[in-house]
């Protein structure tokens, strides 16, 4: 017969497990606070991180764009627009859908009072103070900018032109102008119709044309906006500028200014322009900087931009006075925008978005462009003294 043992066995009591996972609770608690910061910390980072990057990016291509306006246009740019009575005043911010996108429309050029006659013109740079939408009601309205400068990557200057209608303009590539320089690796002008770089419906070419024959011919500088585009023979194309088109370029009733101006069989020269202009959107969420070419498309450069402001500093060319930190581009001064010889970007804020809403980080540039094409007479006075 077996005996009883007696041997004890012990274990926790109630309280000593109590006291036990109430301190592995307190662990566990500050190991899950610490790693949620860690990650909070990470993305924090990242986020920001990827912010810089946007804000690099789009501050790289608005200051390259603005460094550029006005080049290759010639000097003292100022184009005239078609004008006259029973003309439209034409307008840029529209694609070809047609949808116009600067604070839901288009933006008339500015214009200058000749003779008379109201005149819209096409500048180098074109001032938008107040042009765009309200993103934040404490800062006002947002600023629009628009940069025109020659299209040096297609050849257009290559052809031969001659208009055949009030409408249409022949294109012919051979024989080329003496003017005609080929950059390698290119061997030969690229086609009319080339589906990467040539004309599309919305692009907008300028014209120097030659009116009349010997002694007595003249020459007129029109800019119209490509409605089609049609192959005749091998190197020649029938580009057509018609009536009715997104921009209000094409007024062939125009009484100056318009190709409709130009008697048909006039010969000469012609080159594509670009007109950028960049603004807010804020149609989408978060907002965006939208860069818009000619009569294309806008493409977004940034999203969460939350505002865009500029001023610009000026040299009166009959006065010789210097004029700073204007945000309407001087027209209060009475002075035009081809008298411009600095953009300060004031303000170009980002602002972060956390799952949707509105975030805690954000970035501020300030810094000015010297736009180099823009001022012609070489007057670039440190003060107002001699």
């Amino acid at each position: 017969m077996r005996r009883p043992s007696t041997t004890r066995h012990f274990g926790f009591s109630l309280l000593e497990m109590t006291i036990a996972m109430a301190l592995g609770m307190i662990v566990l608690a500050a190991s899950v606070q610490l790693y949620s910061k860690a990650v909070g910390a990470t993305w924090l980072v990242t986020q920001r991180a990827e912010m810089q990057q946007d804000f690099r990016s789009a501050t790289n291509i608005l200051t390259k764009d603005i460094s550029m306006a006005g080049s290759g246009l010639g000097n003292n740019v100022q184009i005239a627009l078609p004008s006259g009575a029973g003309t439209q005043i034409p307008i840029y911010g529209c694609d070809q859908t047609p949808r116009c996108y600067i604070n839901g429309g288009g933006v008339a050029y500015p214009t200058q009072l000749v003779s008379g006659v109201n005149v819209p013109y096409l500048y180098g740079l074109m001032p938008g103070w107040r042009f765009g939408p309200t993103i934040r009601a404490s800062a006002g309205a947002t600023d629009v900018i628009t940069v025109a400068s020659a299209d040096t990557i297609f050849l257009l200057n290559c052809y031969n032109i001659a208009t055949r209608s009030t409408t249409i303009v022949r294109f012919t590539l051979n024989p080329q102008p003496v003017t005609c320089i080929i950059p390698p690796p290119l061997v030969a002008p690229q086609a009319i119709n080339d589906p990467v770089v040539g004309l599309t419906p919305g692009d907008l070419v300028l014209f120097n044309l030659t009116i009349g024959a010997g002694a007595g011919a003249t020459t007129s500088t029109v800019l119209a906006e490509v409605t089609d585009v049609r192959l005749v023979a091998a190197g020649i194309y029938d580009v057509t500028f018609a009536a009715g088109d997104p921009l209000r370029m094409n007024q062939p009733a125009a009484a100056a200014g318009s190709l409709g101006t130009i008697p048909v069989g006039s010969t000469g020269s012609a080159n594509r322009v670009n007109v950028i202009s960049y603004y807010l959107d804020n149609t989408i969420t978060p907002p965006r900087l939208m860069r818009q070419t000619s009569g294309h498309t806008p493409i977004p450069v940034a999203e969460n931009v939350s505002f865009l402001q500029f001023d610009y500093d000026l040299y009166n060319f009959n006065t010789a006075s210097y004029l700073t930190e204007q945000p309407d581009g001087g027209a209060s001064q009475g002075l035009t925008p081809n008298q411009i010889t600095k953009v300060n970007i004031k303000h170009m804020a980002f602002a972060s978005t956390l799952h949707g809403a509105p975030g805690y980080q954000g970035l501020d540039l300030q810094t000015s462009v010297s736009a180099r094409d823009l001022t012609f007479k070489n007057d670039y006075p440190l003060s107002n003294g001699p």
